[in-house]
């Protein structure tokens, strides 16, 4: 460290003097980044999405009416998967057959009933049409992503505005300017006559709704399986002159139910900027947690729509986020993939970005999701396993239940270790240590006392498992088995085994740690090429565009391989490279945004760049949602399908922050991957591990200053990206360079610090 007199002195002044940024406040999401159209949109995915995680309405115009169409997390019909109680729904059974070449007899009972059978699924709700015959002609529509309020206006002056309560299950709605309302509940197409669709939704057999209304209040009600039932009710009252307000909910008819509808019926006492101001300050607490600025305005938007997403489906005491979660599609059919929770990446990728956006307690939607679940996947473990220990479906229901499908993936033995990533992640993110004892450490035990009953020795003396599979090459077909590891199970294993050990040695519990090193140390290694990096399986390389980057799990989201040294970084970018080479043919939205994180891992700032703007201009729908296909006309996938999915758009936002900001490699870094022709940037409070939230501006090319906040006593490694350096004099006690270009920074919690460019 470079400190003459003159230029310590200037530099308490400045430190002093100076705010971080430009005005001291974070870069909140502004008008900008809204949804902001002259029309309303008129196609369900193209709607205004709004949500709290168990709520959710998507706001458009279907001919010339105003709906809303209004959802529920779990509202689900929780009928058994039919087939999957049949003794040879087991594993043993399913290795026997791939051993003797006769998997159509798997194909039979396992696979073809996800397809043929509507149930289990997730359901649709209902919707809301209003009828505006004196509103006028639409002006705008307008999505305030800032305070989740969507807002329309009319030629008339009539404005219509509604937001589905942060805190209530609770929708509300407010027409200014109107004397009388007219609108009406829509019933999902569940007695459509006629129509032999495969994905119908009369195919669920229900009985016709029943509709009923009062002055001030409309009902429906629905019967569906399992003899359950739930309601769409809607209230309204006149407010002030020309003013109408109501609310809205969907409840689940039961007698836990009772306190849902009263709430509901007691809300209409209440008004709509009252409760929008209580709504807002979550919002606001939301936004606070932590900031970006990108030159780039396209990304930038993105990463806050996304964000915004997130915000709107990931909440403590919701379900976790299946395929659509609160946006179930309103086109009449049941939902793509019966909306269910894909844990051969979809849900995984969904939380990506929660840590290091500062997002800690919607993460938790994650983990209380597994844990309310346990029970079943014991079941499920001892069931198809023939196993203790805990594993979970890949593919399943809202209670936790496999719904079978590709069984592959749908029964992978790893879900369990991926789903176990998570937890590491919460417990290194918060440093809460009553986390770690009494949630992380568990789920590690029970993921590695079930992989320890059914891993088997092969002839090289090495542990692996008896077949295996690597999301989703090859499709479905005996072709996706592998009789050798593939490197997804693979890495996941050795993760397990690795963290899992590191875990006991923090909680001081030696007698696991040297079991689980001993297990880690007889585990098959990953199978590489020279040339080729990361292999599918030994003897498979990539050698196909294929959606699902699989085989590279261990570079990212694992970080098993990094560039931190020469080997490794030769195995990364000799991975991405054959990615590269051959093409992008067959990838949907999601692929692009997971090859922003590999590049940005590889510290590719340009090609991650690349991957995101693609993305977000060509597999976007103009409301921002992911869909699967490319939508452009510039040839970026043949693969052009208009389904709807959330994973794509979370996985967005962790590209931007991997630019930004990284720390698996034992130190972080910040700015390690952005473009060259990026000039300023910014971040504020994005979180690392260890429990520490950094800043860092970059102005004019230079990164100008870091700062640090501790949310527990650590130690951090800082790699520095400066010649010269300045700290406050009253911390510099709390640095030391421990070798070139690495500083140590010993914070305790709620400490800070300041480093500061010393531009030699």
């Amino acid at each position: 460290m470079k400190l003459n007199c003159i230029g310590f002195i200037l530099l308490l002044f400045l430190l002093k003097n100076l705010s971080f940024g430009q005005d001291n406040q974070q870069i909140m999401p502004n008008k900008s980044h809204n949804l902001k159209f002259n029309f309303i949109p008129q196609k369900w995915d193209e709607a205004l999405p709004i949500g709290n995680g168990t709520l959710g309405a998507l706001v458009w115009q279907k001919d010339t009416t105003l709906r809303l169409s209004i959802d529920r997390a779990d509202l689900w019909d929780n009928r058994p998967m039919k087939g999957l109680d049949r003794p040879e729904f087991n594993y043993k059974w399913v290795t026997a057959q791939v051993e003797k070449k006769q998997y159509d007899i798997v194909q039979k009972y396992f696979d073809d009933p996800y397809e043929l059978e509507v149930a289990p699924t997730k359901l649709p709700g209902a919707a809301i049409e209003f009828i505006g015959k004196n509103w006028g002609k639409p002006v705008s529509s307008e999505l305030d992503i800032f305070n989740s309020e969507v807002i329309v206006k009319y030629s008339n002056n009539v404005n219509f505005r509604t937001f589905v309560h942060a805190n209530q299950d609770i929708g509300w709605f407010r027409i200014e300017n109107v004397d009388t309302i007219n609108f009406k509940i829509i019933a999902p197409n569940y007695d459509a006559k006629g129509d032999k669709g495969k994905n119908n939704l009369s195919k669920l057999g229900y009985p016709k709704g029943k509709f009923t209304k009062t002055k001030n209040a409309k009902y429906y009600e629905q019967t569906i399986s399992l003899d359950e039932k739930y309601a769409a009710i809607v209230r309204w009252r006149r407010h002030e002159i020309n003013n109408i307000e109501g609310s809205w909910a969907i409840v689940m008819i039961r007698d836990s139910s009772k306190k849902e509808i009263t709430e509901t019926g007691m809300a209409i006492t209440k008004t709509y900027l009252k409760e929008l101001k209580n709504h807002a300050q979550w919002w606001s607490d939301f936004w606070n947690k932590s900031s970006v600025f990108l030159p780039d305005s396209v990304l930038e938007k993105q990463y806050y729509l996304d964000l915004y997403k997130f915000g709107s489906v990931a909440r403590r005491g919701s379900p976790a986020i299946s395929l659509q979660s609160v946006w179930t599609a309103d086109n009449g059919k049941l939902p793509a993939w019966k909306g269910d929770f894909h844990f051969d990446l979809n849900v995984q990728m969904s939380y990506w970005l929660a840590y290091k956006s500062n997002h800690l307690s919607e993460a938790y939607s994650l983990i209380d999701f597994v844990e309310s679940n346990w029970d079943n996947f014991k079941l499920y473990t001892k069931q198809f396993y023939g196993s203790s220990g805990i594993n979970t479906p890949g593919v399943m229901t809202i209670n936790g239940k496999p719904l079978g499908g590709w069984i592959q993936y749908a029964c992978s033995p790893t879900v369990s270790s991926w789903i176990a990533q998570h937890y590491y992640l919460q417990w290194q993110y918060s440093k809460n240590r009553r986390f770690l004892e009494r949630r992380c450490y568990p789920w590690f035990k029970e993921t590695i006392a079930f992989l320890e009953q059914i891993l088997i020795k092969n002839e090289s003396g090495l542990l692996q498992l008896p077949i295996s599979s690597s999301p989703e090459i090859h499709d479905n077909s005996l072709k996706a088995w592998f009789r050798t590891p593939t490197n997804f199970d693979n890495a996941l294993i050795h993760f397990v085994f690795e963290k899992g050990a590191e875990l006991a040695s923090e909680l001081k519990k030696d007698h696991d740690k040297i079991h689980f090193d001993s297990i880690f140390n007889m585990l098959q290694p990953l199978e590489i090429d020279v040339e080729k990096g990361l292999l599918i399986a030994k003897d498979n390389p990539y050698k196909q565009s294929h959606r699902h980057f699989s085989h590279l799990l261990a570079i990212y989201p694992l970080g098993l391989i990094t560039a931190k040294n020469y080997n490794d970084n030769k195995i990364l970018n000799h991975s991405l490279s054959t990615l590269d080479e051959y093409g992008s043919d067959y990838w949907t939205g999601y692929s692009y945004c997971w090859l922003a994180n590999l590049k940005a891992r590889a510290k590719d700032g340009d090609g991650a760049a690349k991957a995101l703007k693609i993305f977000s201009e060509a597999f976007c729908s103009p409301n921002s949602f992911h869909l699967n296909g490319d939508q452009s006309s510039k040839k970026n996938s043949k693969i052009k399908d208009k389904v709807f999915t959330l994973e794509g758009n979370f996985g967005f936002a962790a590209g931007v922050q991997e630019m930004l900001i990284q720390d698996h490699e034992g130190w972080i870094e910040v700015f390690p991957a952005i473009p060259k022709e990026w000039k300023y940037v910014r971040f504020d409070n994005l979180r690392v591990s260890g429990a520490a939230l950094v800043s860092a501006i970059l102005e004019n090319g230079n990164l100008d200053r870091i700062q640090f906040i501790a949310e527990s006593n650590e130690s951090y490694i800082l790699k520095l990206p400066f010649k010269t350096w300045f700290v406050d004099q009253k911390d510099q006690s709390k640095v030391e360079l421990v070798e070139p270009g690495k500083l140590k920074i010993n914070l305790k919690k709620g400490e800070s610090i300041w480093i500061k460019n010393g531009y030699e």
